[in-house]
């Protein structure tokens, strides 16, 4: 493959909140969207939260002559928001949904009925494994209440590049994921997978400093969360390896900066990314570069299981909480039915029956039995897999360890 032209990926981030039909000026972003696809002619697209499927048919009869294979992942209440252009042949598609994704209770929030996923496809051109995931938000920083389960996503989809990019030659990861480039998340991202970041391989680079893709400038933007980082953050990227006979180097990256060419809205609250990577073709096949042996990796996993550990203890606390709301409540329906059952064979005679309050108090009591067993419920399978992730990387821990 020596000669081959550069591949080129860009990545869109398009925030269209909890509520889909409701984004600011949406209809017209997604046409600035497609107008600059079809301009620049990429190789391959990853765009993130493109709720509505209506935007995805826009896109894909508007780009259909210029990238003629397109996807849209489906998953969760409101879709995953994902999809991919291409313009080589996609072969086959896989959704990986993760385990843990938020509380259904914080609807303002919205990330668990958004079914946060990976999607991975292959790509007829040097056997390509392209993948566009997103992790769940952060909402607060100094609380960050989300971090246990954004660091199960971050260790599911670890494992899935592992055990889905064997077949591979280039392994392409791009996307919205929510972490900081020193946070414990993509630390443990990284070093699991061995995949290297655009931003800091890059010969060249281009657009807002330090690579921040959430910058205050941008009018869609809640400057509050930012308050701390004048410059803003980096939680978009380009991530890439080489698994087999190939070497990838990423020749230029660039952002976008404010608002689209030509007009007075930016194309989302994210700016776009954009690499140009080189794939080459070496002399032999060399095997999957996993930084697995890097002593750096132990803390890296140790610190995430610490706090995988803290979110474990947090949740049992809240299924107990739940748990025992819901016998308190079941409690209150038995006592209401036997002083029913009481006024009926004639215990309270000479006194009226208050049929509303009671029928009032059975209401409230009935409602809140239903809500904390589903309560119990959703935090009993929240354990198990904080437990289930919080073994997986014992183990992990015992191996690496053990390694001479």
């Amino acid at each position: 493959m020596e000669g081959d032209p550069p591949l080129r990926l860009r990545v869109f981030d398009l925030n269209c909140w909890a509520i889909r039909y409701l984004s600011k000026r949406r209809r017209e972003r997604v046409g600035l969207i497609g107008d600059v696809l079809q301009q620049e002619g990429f190789d391959l697209v990853l765009l993130q939260e493109v709720w509505s499927e209506q935007d995805y048919s826009d896109l894909k009869v508007k780009l259909g002559g210029s990238y003629p294979f397109s996807h849209y992942f489906r998953s969760g209440v409101i879709g995953s928001g994902l999809c991919v252009f291409s313009r080589f042949p996609i072969l086959d598609t896989l959704l990986y949904q993760y385990s843990l994704n938020g509380y259904p209770y914080m609807l303002h929030h919205g990330d668990w009925f958004g079914g946060k996923s990976a999607g991975s496809l292959g790509v007829k051109s040097v056997s390509l494994l392209p993948g566009s995931p997103q992790l769940h938000a952060e909402y607060c920083r100094e609380k960050d209440a989300y971090l246990p389960h954004r660091l199960v996503q971050a260790w599911e989809l670890a494992q899935f590049i592992r055990h889905t990019s064997k077949a591979a030659d280039v392994v392409l990861l791009g996307g919205d994921l929510n972490m900081h480039p020193g946070d414990v998340g993509i630390r443990l991202l990284r070093g699991w997978t061995g995949l290297q970041d655009a931003f800091a391989e890059a010969t060249r680079f281009e657009g807002c400093k330090d690579g921040c893709t959430l910058v205050p400038d941008n009018c869609f933007t809640d400057k509050s969360g930012l308050l701390p980082f004048p410059l803003g953050i980096r939680i978009d990227y380009i991530l890439y390896k080489a698994v087999s006979s190939f070497v990838v180097k990423c020749e230029e990256l660039k952002t976008t900066k404010g608002a689209a060419p030509g007009m007075d809205v930016p194309f989302s609250d994210h700016e776009a990314v954009m690499a140009t990577l080189h794939i080459q073709r070496q002399g032999q096949a060399v095997g999957a570069t996993l930084s697995t042996a890097e002593p750096a990796l132990t803390d890296v996993v140790t610190e995430a299981r610490t706090e995988v550990g803290v979110g474990l203890r947090v949740a049992q606390r809240q299924r107990y909480s739940s748990g025992r709301m819901a016998l308190l409540a079941l409690l209150l329906l038995l006592l209401q039915a036997a002083a029913a059952l009481g006024a009926l064979v004639g215990l309270d005679a000479g006194q009226p029956f208050p049929k509303l309050s009671f029928c009032l108090l059975a209401f409230l009591a009935t409602g809140i039995l239903l809500l904390a067993t589903g309560l119990y419920v959703f935090h009993t399978m929240e354990v198990k897999m904080l437990q289930g992730t919080e073994e997986q990387m014992r183990m992990v821990l015992q191996a690496l360890q053990e390694r001479p």
